[in-house]
């Protein structure tokens, strides 16, 4: 399938569904939950996130892809447009860059009216160590003309939204391409790339939401101009009236999580703990700049006090965070929230968006401290 041109004012396409006040999940949104899947919050405590608990989202099917047969297409405007196999790629110079990556439409569930999507509500992460090759090498190879604006990234994954069949597709700009930091990967902890997350290779854009990293990856093409496809311009867009131009979703906005402390009830997961000390732990991230504060409240956000951040994770590796708590009897809610080098902090009150993107309001914790 070739490079999607047609422009978002064109496409046939309605605008995504808002729930009524008070409607519950429904059966559709219950099955994309059973397909994909987030992070117990309580595996925050691995700095690598183990393949079976790092969220998951698939737009489609999983593609059933033959790896003797499969081939990586290079072309469009370039000098030198050329094919590759696994095998070649994998002779290529290699690296393992451990990665955070997060939902784009993570804790869209929490949103009131709350967007009729895949109902995350803050688990969709996950930080692995991805090995692949770096991807600007193979770009300068095919050497891009002096038209080139934008490189696509296909997937093989097909299906319809909203009206659409479409195989999935994204860009990045010609500079972003060259990123020292995005990869081709290839593996997954150690281990191949098992066939939810791309197998056989995928992009790796760090510091991007998950809808970046283009899985099962088929074709890299450079274009001259900007573009439109169904996932770039119109899925992934801020909106909150549905014919407004939107602004595109790009890269995480900081949030730090709180590994729950104590016991949960089954069904709602609410916290149960002794009195005493409690050493506080989690972890946060940021796509535009190294976390630089976390500061954590017992009393639901009245009063914040500063925790001890791991200054030392390297840049696209989650940091982690710790802050000791004197938990006296009674109820309480545990908030946490991060701050960035660039200046951006997390916020109490989230806007809105149709989409339910990037919501990054703080979090939450109701905890019971029982008597002594």
């Amino acid at each position: 399938m070739g490079v999607v041109t047609v422009s978002a004012a064109e496409q046939v396409v309605g605008p995504a569904r808002i729930a009524e006040i008070g409607e519950g999940i429904s059966q559709d949104e219950l099955q994309l939950a059973g397909r994909n899947h987030g992070m117990p919050l309580e595996a925050m405590r691995y700095d690598v996130t183990p393949i079976g608990l790092h969220y998951l989202l698939i737009h489609y099917d999983i593609p059933d892809v033959d790896p003797t047969a499969w081939r990586l297409h290079v072309g469009g405007v370039v000098e030198s447009p050329f094919t590759v196999d696994l095998d070649t790629i994998r002779t290529m110079p290699r690296t393992t860059r451990r990665v955070t990556i997060e939902c784009a439409g993570n804790g869209r569930a929490r949103l009131l009216p709350r967007p009729v999507s895949q109902p995350w509500l803050v688990e969709a992460v996950g930080n692995a160590e991805w090995t692949g090759t770096p991807l600007a090498p193979l770009l300068r190879r095919a050497a891009p003309t002096s038209a080139a604006r934008e490189v696509v990234f296909t997937g093989s994954d097909h299906g319809v939204e909203r009206g659409v069949e479409q195989t999935y597709q994204r860009s990045q700009s010609l500079a972003e391409a060259y990123g020292d930091d995005v990869l081709l990967v290839y593996e997954m902890n150690g281990a191949p790339l098992p066939p939810q997350h791309g197998f056989p290779l995928r992009l790796l854009v760090p510091g991007w939401y998950g809808m970046a990293h283009v899985k099962w990856l088929t074709d890299i093409t450079v274009i001259d101009s900007a573009f439109t496809g169904f996932q770039q311009e119109v899925a992934y867009q801020l909106r909150v009236d549905p014919h407004e131009p939107g602004v595109p979703v790009t890269r995480m906005e900081p949030r730090a999580l709180l590994i729950p402390p104590g016991w949960p009830d089954f069904m709602t997961r609410a916290r149960f703990l002794h009195p005493g000390p409690v050493s506080l732990r989690g972890r946060a991230w940021s796509g535009y700049a190294p976390i630089t504060t976390i500061e954590v409240s017992s009393d639901g956000g009245r009063t914040w006090h500063l925790a001890t951040v791991d200054s030392n994770a390297p840049r696209w590796d989650w940091c982690g965070w710790t802050w000791v708590w004197e938990a006296r009897p009674g109820q309480h809610t545990l908030c946490v929230r991060a701050t960035d080098a660039s200046g951006r902090r997390q916020p109490t009150e989230q806007p809105w968006n149709r989409g339910g993107f990037a919501n990054n309001t703080i979090q939450q914790v109701p905890v019971v401290v029982l008597e002594e």
